[in-house]
């Protein structure tokens, strides 16, 4: 299974009715196949995340955050995970709204590089 624990990822890439841009930062923690999250930047003020990992590192997850209008926000997600050539990791994500605002969409968020 893939070790989540301090690793650090950027959004890359969003649809249209996502929050998460470019300037949002996820920091990532894990304890067995439960995984979480802090994340701010950009349209997000501060948010969390919490998921379930299977064994290919796949996510189910929740999160929430407030949003730079004063919005409370919350969804579900799918996330899948792909290893990239020089050791980072990039997933793959499906989310959807369920509170706060309406629309899913796809988004893809990169590791930060190890230093």
């Amino acid at each position: 299974m893939l070790d989540y624990d301090a690793r650090v990822f950027r959004s890359v890439a969003n649809s249209d009715g996502g929050d998460v841009d470019d300037e949002t930062t996820f920091h990532y923690h894990q304890h067995d196949d439960i995984v979480w999250a802090t994340y701010a930047g950009g349209s997000v003020v501060f948010g969390t995340l919490l998921a379930k990992a299977d064994t290919f590192g796949n996510l189910d997850m929740r999160y929430q955050h407030l949003s730079v209008d004063g919005n409370f926000k919350s969804g579900r997600c799918q996330s899948r995970p792909e290893s990239l050539p020089d050791g980072r990791f990039r997933l793959h994500e499906r989310w959807q709204w369920t509170d706060g605002a309406e629309g899913q969409g796809a988004s893809i968020v990169e590791e930060v590089s190890r230093r």
